[in-house]
């Protein structure tokens, strides 16, 4: 068993279950020592026999993850703290999506829903704003029309969005979501003081008259830029040349739902600006880049459609997550946990352990300069540190450059445990996940040598 996660084990087990004395942590810290064992666990997927580290701790994770104190909502509720905390005096992207997960026990599945923060300058993962499970139902999408929109899983984008505005102390809030977001009522009662940003999804009619993808096409073009797209399924990394155009759009309400009295209440149209960004030029065998985004932030030149453009590839960052959630890092799906609560609970702690990987690679050149506390806690930084020490070489390039006290410094030592080698390329997720489980094994042996 892991000694930096005992007393908490036992905080989860319950009252006579012959596992040692009950320890009952703080408010809002049950279920926090499932992120150690987590990244500890590696990327050979998440097991609870893995994780318990012997029958006994087991038996203690099961009770934890069955015990109704234990609460998704107080998980991610923790972690969403110390993302309000980082998000102070940014301009916060609040990116949401949602993902199905498909546990071996679970058949249908089950669809997890997260909201994270990413700034929108340096591009920092800041961390977890919100999660939400939800199950998914066969036949629900013949009966949307019949649904008022309090009832239809549609719902989550603009709950979304209002758990986005509860970070306070942000400078600005822009919500950032992909095609399955673009609904009517996202906009129209997007929550005060937050911006949004959707990819349009549907060629929607506007208050004029006209159509949305006719109007984009009559526009000229107002400048260019140049991105590097990232490899994908069927898809070389490349550069690409984008064709930017915008205008202010004003959408019209929808007029093809039942629900009469609930369709009358929203408004006539809703104000929005249109940006769209087609490639030129692509290679012969792909598809063009093109992307069309509806949002409530004004754009008076090409310099504000390149800042909107660059807002939405942040989105990336939550494709990301999922991956290291699932395929290429944590292995959730492979769980054999049965719904209804400890399956998803766990779910939720590998969401948050698999943000942290995502914080060490998007820190892993140090730009945002952010402390080391994002991801660590201050005991660990003398582990980092001699562990340092024992991987640098001889010339500049085998040193680690980053400040002792920093996140980058931590991505460097994790980086090198996880077998980059400083010479080529950067280290991504699973670089960084192979890293943390060579961290914690290290750790491990520390405090028992120096207890």
């Amino acid at each position: 068993m892991n000694p930096f996660c005992d007393a908490a084990m036992q905080g989860g087990s319950d009252a006579g279950a012959g596992v040692g004395p009950v320890w009952r942590p703080p408010p809002g810290k049950r279920g926090v020592f499932l992120h150690r064992r987590l990244v500890a666990s590696g990327p050979s997927g998440v097991r609870v026999r893995r994780l318990g580290g012997s029958r006994a701790g087991e038996i203690r994770i099961t009770r934890f993850l069955r015990n109704p104190a234990v609460t998704i909502a107080e998980m991610v509720a923790t972690a969403a703290a110390g993302t309000a905390a980082r998000a102070a005096g940014r301009h916060v992207l609040a990116i949401q999506d949602t993902t199905t997960v498909r546990g071996e026990a679970k058949g249908r599945g089950i669809a997890l829903h997260p909201v994270i923060a990413v700034d929108a300058v340096e591009g920092t993962l800041l961390g977890l704003i919100a999660a939400a499970f939800f199950a998914r139902a066969g036949g629900q999408r013949a009966q949307r029309h019949e649904r008022g929109f309090a009832e239809k899983e549609s719902r989550r984008w603009l709950d979304g969005a209002a758990r986005a505005a509860g970070l306070a102390s942000a400078a600005q809030i822009t919500v950032v979501a992909d095609r399955e977001g673009d609904i009517y009522e996202d906009f129209a009662y997007k929550p005060q003081g937050v911006e949004v940003l959707i990819r349009a999804g549907q060629d929607r009619a506007l208050a004029d008259g006209t159509r949305l993808f006719a109007t984009a096409a009559t526009l000229a073009e107002a400048g260019r830029m140049s991105i590097e797209l990232p490899a994908a399924p069927g898809r070389r990394a490349r550069t690409a040349t984008l064709a930017l155009r915008f205008c202010r759009v004003a959408i019209a309400r929808p007029v093809s739902r039942k629900h009469g009295a609930e369709l009358a209440a929203l408004p006539d149209s809703v104000e929005l600006t249109f940006v769209e960004a087609r490639e030129i030029d692509p290679p012969a065998d792909v598809p063009a880049a093109h992307w069309r985004l509806l949002t409530t932030h004004n754009v008076a030149d090409a310099a504000d459609a390149r800042r909107i453009v660059g807002f939405y590839r942040e989105r990336w960052t939550i494709e990301q997550l999922f991956r290291t959630l699932k395929t290429h890092g944590f292995d959730v799906e492979a769980l054999r946990l049965a719904p209804g609560g400890p399956f998803e609970k766990l779910v939720a702690a590998s969401l948050i352990a698999a943000v942290t990987v995502l914080q060490l690679v998007r820190e892993r050149d140090g730009a945002a300069r952010r402390p080391l506390a994002d991801a660590f806690d201050p005991e660990d930084q003398p582990v980092l540190e001699r562990v340092s020490t024992s991987l640098e070489g001889k010339t500049a390039r085998q040193k680690n450059p980053h400040p002792r006290n920093s996140l980058a410094f931590a991505a460097w030592v994790i980086a090198r445990l996880g077998g980059w080698t400083g010479y080529y390329g950067k280290p991504g997720p699973v670089v960084m996940l192979h890293g943390l489980v060579q961290f914690h094994a290290i750790k491990h042996g520390w405090t028992l040598h120096n207890v």
